[in-house]
This record gives structure tokens, sequence and C-alpha cells, in this order.
């Protein structure tokens, strides 16, 4: 079985903090999220989500998952958030919270 048609991914800002958050040692968050979530897009590694999202898990660290929207016409993939899923979640809640009361970059 293959995997699902490729796509080219994008990842918002948004997205590359909650990763540099649980992830040390990355120098480009945003890259290592596009290389990640397409390794588990061709692996097949997607299932709906809320509200028209998508849910990738990652291969790597089955604990991350990250929350897409898929323009299936344009063949776009955007990274929107992730998250940790279990018990032993390496940032609180309460600090990702915090990212939502940041004001936006410019």
């Amino acid at each position: 079985m293959s995997g699902p048609p490729g796509v080219t991914i994008a990842v918002t800002d948004h997205a590359a903090d909650r990763y540099r958050q649980r992830v040390r040692g990355t120098l480009d968050p945003k890259a290592d999220v596009a290389a990640r979530v397409g390794r588990a897009w061709a692996a097949g590694a997607v299932e709906p989500g809320e509200r028209g999202a998508l849910r990738v898990t990652d291969l790597d660290d089955r604990g991350l998952v990250y929350v897409c929207r898929h323009d299936a016409r344009g063949g776009e993939l955007v990274v929107i958030t992730l998250w940790e899923e279990g018990e032993a979640a390496r940032v609180p809640r309460r600090f990702t919270d915090e990212l939502e009361r940041r004001p936006p970059r410019r």
C-alpha cells in the first residue's frame, strides 16, 4: 500500500514555537517539522481531526501530533500547531497557554 500523494509542507510560526519548546537542539525548527511531517505523511500516519484538520503523528516521537490543514487541490499541507499526547508531556499546559496570550510577531 502506498502513502498519500505528495504535498508541499508549510509550517506556521506558532507550530515552530511549540516544537522548539519540546525538542532541544534544533537550529531550524520549521525545517525539522516539515521533514518530520513529510515522513509521517508518506508513511500514512494521518487521521482526520476536528473541524476539517488532519492529525499527523510523528514517527520518531509518537507523543507529538501535528495539526494540519490540507489543500488537496493545491497540494499543500500547512502545519498549524502541535501538541503532546499522553501523561508525560515535556511542557506543562500552562506554558503552552502562554503562547496564545503573546502579541503576534511582526
